[in-house]
């Protein structure tokens, strides 16, 4: 972690010496010697790092060159600010003004010129002190062994006798398992070579090869049998030394001779003769696979099979692209309660069984907190066995959380679920360190959206340039990143069923607490929760934050008790994030971002969504001149100030307001001067009433969401050339349209990702449609909403492929729109909203829509018949029926769609709902069609639309202007 805040540092530096050369004139050859000399320490910092854990002063020295590349960053920043802020005070001054600027350069180059002296002369003392810890230079590629690695391969280390006797829940893995590798051999379509078991530290992924290299059938279908652990710190020979002997132990004496070239030759002529199961356990890395691979033939015509278990999803893939790969689940609450109790009981005949009721309701609170993983409920259990009373049951469930990270009581094949998990932390690439412990300062079980995180980590810096290859953003090497992370079961993922990417992640709580801890080693990341009943007198006090660089505070609904930072503390901070309670309900702004906004002048990042806004944010916003990014979202501001304008490095601006908020807000005519910008997200309530808004200064620009056509020129489009992701609205002007479409057509050549809603009274002439043709034939089309009348659709062939969410609304179409619909070849979402089909019947045939995963049926008013072919979506996934009074049952064909697994009934009727339910034991007529169905939901019926006339004045009024 050490080595990416110097890394980072370095490269900080660097830029600084070529952006604000003309301000440290004087000072710049300073500024290259500690550059030179923080990039000869990391070479040193990779072995301390690996020394750390076995030597108190190692450790410390690993912290006091983090520290001083912090020192050093809060220097040369610090300048610029003064600098900065001196100089582009205006463009006119006068000479007595100028004057004065060039005394206070001066007198502030001199300053940081002394303090750069002071911050080598530490660097020197700290360099003296490497031969005396035995410190060495590592060179890229090299790593460091050390008595600490050695102690976790043999903590790591498995053996093939070794059966867990308590297995829970993961029986039909083993099954599933041998099935696989005994029975492949017969069928060929099902024959795979390299079974992976992948997953997550703690996950059972040993346990279950054990089962499976133990069990009869296999046992019965191979010849040979060879079990070894890899772990992360292997040698090619040893391991071929370990197969063999596994494999010929008459030959061990033979083969302890070998050299490496022998051992491989002879490895691949035992297996020739034998139909060997060797198991490649805690296999870390591709290039462990790379040195054994000359000794198996993938894909050839041996009998041997290969079982590997990995937390690296990529290593499996790495070993055979073809092959099988499972990743265990997650063990349920049951399940958790069986095996803690297999655990917790397993030293006592005999207990209390007054308290029975008691134990098992405190267990089955504790084992929630184990997240269904395997490990944490066996150290949980461990802890337990020692407790033989009611009382310490209820101590252990109080401190349940420190408990679990410890591991106390628990023999040495467990060892605590934090030495276990910190492997993968350890053996992460030094640039996804900070990446990883970012994530833990998001409270517990938060679903995090992958792109805010993205903008995050780059406006952090930890996203390197150096890591883009040609066409890249720096959007997707960050999305990389968040990969690597996922492949090592690291993060848990979401992915958009539609566009395929990542769209949330989350951490295992277990995860959540190795980043806690790690955050608090490396001095990374403070988190305050005043949610519940947290110290308040010292809470940001510089003795408990002292140069953390990132704070994240957890608020309630209490106002009061939030206080000031003292000024020292808030200096060194680069990122402030606050978490309100509920999303959805907004929590008063905390007196210290009123009043001391200035105290945070060297803020990168800068999140306040969800706090609550009475009036616009405050001026002194735009003295936060290093501020990246700057998250508003559901804030209930009016307003922004002008002031905005001067954060010249901003690279994300979310001003993205709920709904439920129904707050109209301004901006300012200033974001065209943004000129760094990358990401903007505004609301549809946002007014302006004046002119409006410029965009066309925003060259840097690549997400835009929303662009509304009330408040944008749509000619500023076409000089917004590195634009990849728009969302936009466009409403009732034709030529707006017009514009839209040629912006498609000719000029949006990097636009990846569209989005438009397009709110047009009726689209009936000829001139009408023809445009309404050519805006679906847009190749960069992906979501398209219309609302408003539809005199028809333009034919199937003319839609374009890209094209996957498609919703209609008040568009009274009177023919079966699902005749031209059907044919899309890649929709994968479709609502046909109020009144946007009049007719009577509509047919989904049995070649229809073959990658629909979402279908909405809304308050079609006359919709009666409704036929579904056998073969007709065959991907769908989600139906919604709502509102549609004259549809009687649901069709005969619903029956087939066997990929269904969630249906919503609303708004119905009471006789359309009783036949799809059992009541009293008696399926209803229609039940059988759905039988099939997993999740069923039926919600209750709701009020008619109020009318136009009866919405309050200020709504009427507002809707009638806008």
């Amino acid at each position: 972690m050490a080595e990416f805040v110097v890394s980072f540092v370095v490269e900080r530096l660097h830029n600084l010496v070529v952006e604000e050369a003309k301000f440290l004139h004087g000072s710049n050859g300073e500024v290259d010697q500690i550059q030179t000399e923080l990039k000869r320490m990391q070479c040193f910092l990779k072995d301390a790092d690996a020394k750390r854990d076995e030597n108190e002063r190692v450790s410390n020295w690993v912290a006091e060159i983090r520290e001083v590349a912090y020192e050093t960053e809060d220097v040369i920043e610090t300048f610029v600010l003064r600098v900065a802020s001196r100089t582009r005070v205006g463009a006119i001054q006068s000479i007595l003004q100028q004057s004065a600027c060039i005394v206070n350069r001066s007198i502030a180059r001199h300053r940081v010129g002394s303090e750069i002296k002071a911050i080598r002369t530490k660097i020197s003392e700290l360099t003296r002190s490497l031969q005396t810890y035995g410190i060495r230079a590592i060179v890229e590629g090299e790593s460091s062994s050390s008595s600490a690695s050695q102690r976790q391969f043999q903590f790591r280390r498995s053996y093939s006798h070794v059966v867990e006797e308590d297995f829970i829940g993961l029986e039909a893995d083993v099954e599933k398992l041998v099935g696989i590798l005994v029975n492949g051999d017969e069928d060929k379509d099902n024959s795979y070579q390299v079974v992976s078991i992948c997953g997550m530290g703690g996950l059972g992924k040993t346990t279950i090869a054990q089962k499976v290299y133990n069990h009869m059938k296999i046992k019965h279908h191979f010849d040979g049998f060879a079990w070894v652990c890899i772990s992360q710190q292997w040698q090619t020979r040893h391991v071929l030394q370990r197969i063999l002997i596994k494999l010929i132990p008459h030959e061990r004496e033979k083969i302890e001779k070998m050299g490496e070239e022998e051992l491989v030759g002879l490895l691949y002529q035992v297996q020739m003769n034998k139909k060997c199961l060797v198991v490649l356990d805690d296999i870390w890395s591709m290039d462990a696979w790379d040195c054994l691979k000359h000794a198996f033939s993938i894909n050839g015509k041996m009998g041997t099979k290969l079982l590997l278990t990995t937390r690296n999803q990529e290593v499996a893939l790495h070993v055979d692209p073809n092959g099988f790969l499972h990743e265990p689940r997650f063990l349920n609450e049951d399940e958790s309660w069986e095996l803690l109790q297999k655990k917790a009981f397993a030293k006592t005949s005999s207990k209390d069984t007054r308290d029975d009721k008691r134990l098992e309701e405190l267990g089955r609170k504790m084992v929630v907190h184990c997240g269904g993983l395997p490990l944490a409920v066996t150290v949980l259990g461990g802890i337990l066995v020692t407790k033989h009373t009611l009382r310490e049951w209820e101590m252990v469930h109080r401190n349940i959380y420190s408990y679990i990270r410890r591991g106390k009581c628990v023999g040495q094949q467990h060892g605590g679920v934090s030495q276990v998990l910190a492997l993968s932390y350890s053996d992460l690439p030094y640039h996804l360190k900070p990446c990883f412990l970012y994530i833990g300062g998001f409270p517990e079980d938060f679903e995090l959206e992958a792109e805010k995180l993205y903008q995050l980590w780059m406006a952090e810096g930890m996203v390197s340039s150096d890591d883009r290859a040609e066409g890249e953003t720096m959007m997707d090497v960050a999305e990389r990143y968040l990969g690597e992370l996922a492949q090592r079961y690291m993060v848990q993922v979401q992915v958009d069923e539609l566009t395929g990417r990542f769209e949330y992640c989350r951490l295992h709580d277990l995860m959540r607490d190795l980043c806690l801890l790690k955050g608090k080693e490396e001095n990374f990341l403070k988190v305050i929760d005043f949610r519940h009943g947290s110290e308040l007198s010292d809470s940001f006090s510089c003795s408990s934050i002292g140069r953390i660089r990132r704070l994240t505070i957890y608020l309630d609904k209490d106002q009061d008790k939030y206080v000031s930072p003292e000024h020292k503390t808030a200096c060194h901070l680069r990122s402030v994030l606050f978490f309100v309670p509920n999303r959805y309900i907004s929590v008063p702004m905390p007196r210290m971002m009123k009043s001391h906004l200035n105290y945070f002048k060297l803020l990168r990042v800068l999140d306040l969504s969800g706090l609550h806004f009475s009036t616009k944010l405050a001026k002194s916003i735009g003295k936060l001149i290093h501020l990246r990014y700057l998250g508003l979202k559901n804030t209930g501001f009016r307003k922004l100030p002008s002031s905005i304008s001067k954060l010249g490095c901003l690279q994300t601006l979310d001003f993205r307001l709920h709904e439920q908020l129904s707050v109209f807000a301004t901006i300012p005519n200033v974001i065209w001067k943004l000129k760094n910008l990358r990401h903007l997200y505004l609301h549809d309530l946002i007014r302006n009433t004046q002119k409006k808004l410029r965009l066309d200064g925003l060259n840097m620009l690549e997400i835009l969401e929303t662009f509304d056509t009330h408040l944008f020129d749509v000619k500023d489009l076409f000089k917004l050339t590195n634009l990849w992701k728009l969302k936009a609205s466009v409403k009732l002007t034709l030529e707006d349209l017009v514009g839209i479409v040629n912006y498609l057509s000719i000029t949006a050549n990097r636009l990846r990702y569209s989005s438009f809603y397009i709110d047009y009274n009726k689209f009936c002439s000829e001139e009408e449609l023809t445009l309404l043709k050519q805006l679906v034939e847009c190749h960069r089309l992906n979501t398209l909403h219309i609302r408003g009348i539809l005199a028809k659709l333009p034919e199937h062939h003319h839609f374009s492929p890209s094209l996957t969410t498609l919703e209609f609304s008040e568009s009274e179409l009177k023919e079966d729109p699902m005749v031209t619909l059907e044919k899309l070849p890649n929709l994968k979402s479709l609502t046909l909203g109020p009144c946007a089909f009049v007719g009577v019947e509509m047919v989904f045939s049995a070649t229809g829509f073959p990658q629909l995963k979402s279908l909405g049926l809304r308050e079609l008013p006359n919709f009666e018949e409704w036929r579904v072919d056998e073969g007709a979506m065959p991907n769908l996934f989600s139906l919604e029926i709502k509102g549609c009074e004259k549809l009687k049952e649901v069709p005969d064909g619903l029956r087939f769609l066997s990929a269904l697994q969630e249906l919503k009934i609303t708004n119905m009727g009471e006789e359309f709902q009783r036949r799809l339910q059992i009541e009293d034991g008696e399926e209803g007529e229609d039940f059988h069609k759905v039988r099939h169905v997993p999740s069923i939901t039926f919600c209750p019926l709701y009020c008619r639309p109020i009318p136009f006339s009866a919405l309050p004045e200020n709504f009427r009024r507002f809707f009638s202007t806008y």
